[in-house]
């Protein structure tokens, strides 16, 4: 039985065109099951099998695919009734074993029936050996536990097929040479690794590399999908290998390429194998699955979310910081914990006004009441907490001693603060690092330079913390400046003064 293969196809490929030419051209494509079999040939996808060779079968065979008509694989047959002696040592296969090792024949698996031809089982394979009158015969395989020189010889194997009831032999010859030396050394894959897992996406072009040490470039390298071999480079495979051996450096490469890596990829597992004659075979097993994707929009999404929240949060605290503020101390009791010992809240001290503003005595009143009354801020009033008799500047500077800030109202009268004392006050609020409040009019203009005693212009620009009053009764956004400037009242402190 003689197997012509076209290897220039996929073997999925059933549209493929064999023909045998000459005077009478035969179209085997042409032919039913039937007929094929009548003339001894049988057709089945990339392969054309001639079951019985004969001399009629001699001649030029062709097959071509109706997808592709430019590239067309031709064959000369040449059928003789005995096989000349020039062919007899090409006809033949090596083998090697070594002396007082174990070793295995196989018989070859070269051009070979599909397994899944239809309708040909293959039965079995029986030996036997060329040595003089008396050949051996051996069954299914040649094995020997410690082979030496007499193993030597020409053996061989026929594989037999049955198709339609009828046997038909594949005969090999397999030449033998039993040699002195160690058990030759493994033949090594350096990469990749075994059982590696390779990340790709579809759809693109990869290449994944198998790397191996040997001693010649007749050591074979090559890749298996599966338990099918991958084609060596060609132009029509979607997937095959390309092979390069460097003799010099003792390195081989087999790089398995896909043009254009689909789905039905990733279900396949590929191997890396590395045989030889001399050396002991290697092979590493690889899997491709799908690249994940990363998708950003989620962090995409907690990045907006996160920058919309801090703008809207620096946005509500710019705008709405005095009502919070004011919120957390009021209603929820958020305040310092711990006493500054100080005995007052504030304390009150006028100043001249160099406008027509200023607050009267019964303004000056109002606003004492409201702060004491209304917000519970115990107040230090120079005309009712300061003891008759005692020095202003003592007295002053006393207050502040004893007050956590102070608040300087206009007044259209003067209060008599010499330029000294207001030094000496500035001095005080610095060294105590005490808070400082103005209360200015409308018709001030106080931050202005020179609408001010120059003592009374460096408080100012040191204090910074202003407030205006409109008039009265106050609007409720002169009271929400005013407190919040203001610390939060002390209440332990006012009880202990009631009674």
């Amino acid at each position: 039985m003689v197997v012509l293969r076209y290897r220039g196809c996929n073997h999925s490929d059933t549209e493929l065109l064999w023909k045998k030419d000459g005077n009478q051209e035969m179209h085997f494509y042409n032919m039913s099951a039937d007929e094929q079999r009548k003339i001894g040939v049988l057709v089945y996808r990339n392969s054309l099998l001639i079951l019985n060779a004969s001399v009629n079968h001699r001649g030029n065979y062709s097959c071509g695919s109706l997808r592709n008509t430019i590239n067309q694989a031709r064959f000369m047959l040449t059928v003789y009734t005995k096989q000349p002696k020039e062919y007899e040592e090409r006809g033949k296969y090596p083998a090697k074993c070594y002396k007082d090792m174990a070793c295995t024949l196989t018989c070859p698996d070269v051009n070979l029936p599909a397994g899944d031809t239809p309708n040909i089982t293959e039965r079995s394979i029986s030996w036997t050996k060329e040595d003089g009158e008396s050949p051996k015969k051996y069954l299914h395989g040649v094995y020997f536990a410690s082979a030496n020189v007499q193993h030597t010889g020409v053996y061989t194997c026929t594989r037999s097929y049955m198709y339609y009831g009828q046997i038909y032999n594949m005969t090999f010859t397999v030449q033998l040479q039993v040699k002195n030396g160690k058990l030759p050394t493994y033949g090594t894959i350096t990469s990749p690794k075994k059982n590696q897992v390779f990340e790709v996406e579809l759809g693109t072009t990869v290449m994944i590399d198998c790397n191996a040490t040997m001693d010649s470039c007749e050591d074979l390298l090559f890749w298996l999908s599966g338990e099918s071999f991958v084609n060596e480079a060609d132009n029509i495979s979607r997937v095959f290998y390309n092979w390069t051996c460097n003799e010099d450096a003792k390195k081989m490469r087999a790089s398995l390429v896909f043009r254009e890596v689909l789905e039905e990829d990733l279900s396949k597992n590929y191997t890396c194998k590395f045989q030889s004659d001399h050396q002991r075979s290697d092979l590493v097993s690889i899997t491709i699955t799908k690249k994940a994707h990363y998708s950003y929009s989620p962090l995409a999404c907690c990045i907006i979310t996160i920058v919309v929240v801090i703008a809207v949060t620096v946005v509500i605290h710019v705008k709405f910081k005095v009502d919070i503020a004011l919120f957390l101390r009021d209603s929820l009791g958020c305040r310092p914990s711990t006493s500054d010992g100080k005995s007052y809240d504030a304390f009150l001290m006028c100043y001249k006004s160099n406008t027509n503003g200023g607050l009267n005595e019964e303004d000056r009143k109002w606003l004492e009441n409201i702060l004491e009354e209304k917000f519970s801020y115990n107040l230090c009033l120079f005309d009712r907490d300061v003891l008759p008799g005692k020095a202003v500047a003592e007295a002053v500077l006393d207050c502040i001693e004893q007050s956590r800030t102070v608040i300087l109202v206009p007044s259209p009268s003067d209060p008599e603060l010499g330029s000294s004392l207001l030094s000496a006050i500035h001095a005080a609020l610095v060294e105590r690092q005490t808070r400082l409040i103005f209360i200015n009019t409308e018709q001030r203009g106080m931050s202005k330079s020179g609408s001010l005693p120059e003592a009374l212009q460096i408080l100012s620009e040191a204090g910074k913390n202003c407030v205006t009053w409109k008039g009265r009764p106050p609007s409720s956004y002169f009271w929400k400046q005013l407190r919040y400037r203001l610390p939060a009242p002390q209440f332990a402190q006012k009880m202990s003064l009631l009674p």
